[in-house]
């Protein structure tokens, strides 16, 4: 009920998501994902671009739509570790959980909703 989630699981066994933060003051600030070591922002892309389809799906200002990257077996830090880059959390799964039960920011017509996303992107069954 408070909006549409648009979670893009990976699974990468061991390794670690972070957040590498460049610029700044004299120059523009620069957020990159790195995943155990290399650049992998390109998943960071590939989710605002599902986003983008999603709330052009929707077709409602009303409705939020959240891109999550949620990582699978990733080796997260006993402590923190989640955060946002470019407005795509980066979690992991049961973290996600509780952000979805937790998010009470407005209430949608869920059938609506489902509605216009099926209308779009059809079941391949």
């Amino acid at each position: 009920p408070a909006g549409v989630w648009v979670i893009d699981a990976k699974r990468y066994t061991g390794k670690r998501p972070e957040l590498r933060v460049e610029g700044g003051i004299l120059r523009p600030r620069v957020e990159s994902l790195r995943v155990g070591g290399r650049d992998q922002t390109k998943l960071v892309d590939g989710v605002h671009s599902q986003v983008e389809k999603v709330g052009g799906a929707v077709a409602d200002p009303e409705v939020v739509v959240r891109g999550v990257l949620c990582f699978i077996e990733a080796d997260w830090p006993l402590i923190g570790g989640d955060f946002t880059v470019r407005d795509i959390a980066v979690v992991w799964p049961r973290l996600l959980v509780k952000r979805i039960s937790a998010a009470t920011e407005a209430v949608i017509d869920i059938d609506t909703v489902y509605d216009r996303l099926r209308a779009v992107f059809p079941r391949n069954d």
